[in-house]
């Protein structure tokens, strides 16, 4: 979890100046400051969290600089061959998203379809040709 850890703690050294020269440029707007520094908070949350994970955790194959490809084998997890279940989700956001603008009986019509949606994505596994 080295190269992770790096990745967040370096975009907090981006964001503390960024958001340094934009307070003195805009005489401090209290929008754009507070998001940018929000922004270098929620890095600095994540890249410890990472940090302190990867303390905890043997070294992974990724963060051996001897490492080869094959040390990487194995089985990541089980995932469904195909399922159309994504599909009826990101349907039911874009109804839910719609019906934020257009009426409320529009959005609880996507919520319905989320919600059984997810139901189907959780027990897919279960039954059918690709239960386990």
């Amino acid at each position: 979890m080295r190269i992770e850890t790096k990745l967040f703690l370096y975009l907090v050294g981006f964001f503390v100046p960024v958001t340094l020269i934009y307070g003195f440029w805009s005489k401090w707007e209290p929008i754009g400051t507070t998001a940018l520094t929000l922004s270098a908070l929620l890095f600095a949350l994540t890249g410890f969290y990472l940090w302190m994970t990867g303390k905890k955790l043997p070294l992974r194959p990724e963060d051996n600089a001897g490492g080869e490809i094959e040390d990487a084998e194995g089985n990541y997890g089980y995932f469904v061959a195909s399922s159309w279940t994504p599909l009826w989700l990101a349907g039911s956001g874009a109804i839910m998203f719609a019906g934020l603008a257009v009426g409320w009986w529009l959005f609880i019509i996507g919520a319905f379809v989320g919600i059984v949606a997810v139901c189907l994505w959780v027990f897919e596994s279960f039954s059918g040709e690709y239960s386990i």
